[in-house]
């Protein structure tokens, strides 16, 4: 029997059931692990629900720095980003095998399970790179700054360090709408993670009368070169659902 080890899509979460599953002695070849809501069950397999430890999620952390190496344990934050279904399974296979081939696994692209982890790790990279570049602030009342953004992987705190380097001494929120998350980063000081509740989620949703909103459309309408539009490479360069939260598009 299969016993699959199951737990919340969060990082700390994952962690743990990374912890739990390997401390199990089931074997590897034995257990699977999937992040909840896990959608049809499956015959003939045990499920085990796993809650959040920190003691545990620091030993995973500190083992797989260790071990492995930092670039690996990089590339494992990244794919547990990822929104699909299979990463923390992936992660898990990863970690073994870095165990067993220390550093140099992360270049063992040969092996499928360290070419998924390396897959889903460039893949929100990749999207965290295209949100610092696309992402748009709205200034609403008290002079915060607010984003909005519905991004495939959960990136807010990859894209965080980007703009807390560049807008220190600002008050500002990126708001993922897809999970109802935030960074908040008040002025000269760290920026943190937070859940939103939905009355929060509906009054930072809220249209504002920011005049630079205006400015920036107009300033993009004036600088493009009717003669050289070109949509078909604006679209490969700016999918179209990165756009939602662009005020130019719109």
């Amino acid at each position: 029997m299969t016993t699959i080890f199951t737990c919340k899509d969060q990082f700390d979460d994952m962690m743990t059931c990374i912890y739990d599953a390997w401390a199990s002695r089931l074997g590897h070849s034995n257990i699977r692990l999937k992040t909840e809501p896990v959608g049809n069950l499956e015959l003939f397999c045990e499920y085990r629900h796993v809650d959040s430890d920190p003691e545990k999620t620091a030993s995973v952390i500190r083992s797989i720095q260790k071990k492995i190496s930092p670039y690996a344990y990089s590339m494992i934050y990244k794919a547990a980003m990822s929104d699909q279904e299979d990463k923390l399974d992936a992660i898990y296979r990863f970690v073994v095998a870095g165990f067993h081939y220390g550093a140099s696994v992360t270049d063992y692209l040969q092996e499928p399970v360290v070419m998924r982890v390396f897959e889903l790790s460039r893949k929100v990279a990749n999207e965290a790179h295209y949100h610092r570049e696309f992402i748009r602030f709205s200034n609403m009342e008290h002079r915060i700054l607010v984003s909005h953004i519905e991004p495939k992987a959960n990136v807010l705190t990859l894209v965080a360090p980007h703009f807390a380097d560049r807008l220190p001494s600002e008050n500002w929120m990126i708001i993922d709408d897809t999970r109802n998350l935030a960074i908040v980063h008040p002025a000269d000081c760290d920026y943190y993670l937070t859940d939103l509740s939905q009355k929060e989620m509906d009054r930072l949703s809220q249209k504002t009368n920011d005049p630079f909103v205006e400015l920036w459309k107009g300033f993009f309408e004036n600088i493009g070169i009717k003669e050289r539009r070109n949509p078909k490479c604006q679209r490969n360069m700016l999918p179209l659902w990165y756009r939602k939260h662009m005020p130019e598009f719109h």
